[in-house]
């Protein structure tokens, strides 16, 4: 397995990342219309990105086309709903673990430690944005780094559930967590990192 260099992403991906961030974060209401001009405005680019990141959106279900209505922000899923995806989201990571855990290098520790650097920094600014972007980030480079085609499957589930993410604002316990999972890679210690994933993931 190479080692995932950081991406440069398209404008497209910075546009759905964003977008994504903020409803998760909080920053959208439920139901908030998302109107493709305000944010081709916004960003400063045609309504083709913006139609394609919506779109994209729309499939990992963090916005929902309404019949008579447009886009909107979905809803959070049922309470049933969240713990059958918290469920598969923990199955999915622990596998993806397993799978590239023995192939990690001195580059992957760097990259991960480099996500845990923007997240503390986002958590002592209070950047709710920024934090979700960052939590998002270090657990889907572990995902990627085992199966590209799993990090699709992975960010759908996790989109949806992270809709309902009433720890957000827990600072402190979401800097020590994701410690605690990067120390455990970095020893290559699945168990431990398992543990640790699974003390996050609630």
């Amino acid at each position: 397995m190479p080692v995932v260099d950081k991406p440069v992403r398209s404008m497209r991906e910075q546009i759905i990342d964003t977008l994504r961030s903020e409803v998760l974060s909080g920053a959208w209401s439920n139901d908030a219309p998302v109107r493709e001009h305000t944010l081709a405005e916004r960003f400063g680019v045609s309504r083709g990105p913006i139609r394609d990141a919506l779109l994209q959106l729309s499939q990992e279900g963090v916005l929902v086309y309404r019949p008579n209505k447009g886009v909107r922000v979905n809803t959070p899923p049922s309470e049933g709903e969240r713990q059958l995806l918290q469920s598969m989201r923990r199955e999915m990571e622990a596998f993806c673990l397993k799978q590239c855990i023995g192939e990690l290098t001195g580059a992957d520790d760097e990259q991960l430690e480099g996500i845990l650097a923007d997240l503390s920094s986002a958590c002592a600014r209070g950047d709710l944005s920024a934090i979700t972007d960052s939590d998002l980030a270090l657990h889907r480079y572990l995902v990627r780094r085992a199966s590209r085609e799993l990090e699709r499957v992975w960010l759908s589930i996790t989109s949806r559930v992270l809709m309902d993410y009433s720890r957000i604002d827990q600072f402190d316990e979401i800097v020590a967590e994701h410690i605690a999972i990067v120390e455990a890679v970095r020893k290559r210690d699945f168990m431990a990192a398992q543990k640790a994933l699974n003390a996050n993931i609630i």
